[in-house]
């Protein structure tokens, strides 16, 4: 039976799984690990502090996602379609791993986090021209 997000190892499962997804992805993990040249042991517990700061209110995140990420979209297409595959593995991997309130919040972050870093990265495009 799942459950919902409830702490620290919840994240990590998460996190390592959804990631674990990503490196196999045909649209995003040659992304990871070929142009952005991702130290997995380094980059992991990031997202672990991330997404607790995100679903429990920790404040142990640090760092400027956006800015990576504007950075990253300048040496490969960051659209739509890589956006899509991120959150539909993202969703993915919480509906295959837990329900609840928490469970329901990441997704809904998550879409407001791939929505976000979209624009921001287009916005970014548009301004160089």
């Amino acid at each position: 039976m799942k459950t919902d997000i409830r702490n620290k190892d919840d994240i990590k499962l998460m996190v390592d799984t959804f990631y674990g997804k990503v490196q196999t992805s045909p649209i995003l993990g040659f992304i990871f690990d070929d142009i952005a040249k991702v130290n997995w042991e380094n980059h992991l517990p990031h997202m672990y502090k991330f997404w607790g700061g995100i679903l429990f209110g920790e404040n142990e995140f640090r760092g400027n996602p956006m800015y990576k990420h504007i950075m990253l979209s300048r040496k490969t297409q960051m659209s739509e379609i890589q956006f899509a595959e991120w959150l539909r593995l993202f969703t993915e991997t919480i509906d295959d791993l837990f329900e609840g309130v928490r469970a329901e919040e990441a997704v809904t972050r998550a879409k407001m986090i791939a929505k976000t870093f979209l624009f921001n990265i287009n916005q970014a495009a548009a301004n160089e021209v």
